[in-house]
């Protein structure tokens, strides 16, 4: 399973992109903001993650008392993960799910990550590789 995000909206508190499973839309995605970290320091639950490609997996979260999808291997970041919420504010770090639908805001985000959880807890028991990409403009 092939996850894309494609960040569109680079704001200054926040990021709005779309995610695709296999080159067809999904959803929109809410980040923090986008930060050049060659050029200036990681604000600690207010940096997205770098550019890049990453390994995901679908195992537990002891924050959220459930299993996310986590992924791997990020330079300068532990921990993230793939999840609800609404506003930058719930992100440290992680990446957002949901409908776009007022500026900076997520709508029907746990409606949205259950759903992806659902496709993404089958590749993995499926042995399907998972990896997202994530990409600036």
């Amino acid at each position: 399973m092939e996850l894309r995000v494609e960040r569109l909206w680079l704001k200054a508190n926040y990021t709005i992109g779309r995610l695709y499973i296999d080159n067809e839309i999904f959803c929109n995605t809410l980040e923090d903001k986008v930060r050049d970290l060659t050029k200036e320091k990681k604000v600690y639950a207010e940096t997205a993650i770098p550019a890049g490609t990453y390994k995901v997996i679908y195992n537990w979260s002891p924050k959220f008392g459930r299993n996310l999808p986590r992924l791997l291997n990020v330079p300068h970041f532990d921990g993230i993960l793939i999840h609800p919420g609404s506003t930058a504010k719930d992100s440290a770090g992680c990446i957002l799910v949901g409908k776009n639908t007022q500026v900076g805001r997520l709508s029907e985000s746990r409606y949205t990550s259950d759903l992806l959880n659902k496709k993404i807890d089958d590749a993995q028991k499926h042995g399907e590789p998972i990896t997202i990409e994530i990409v600036e403009p």
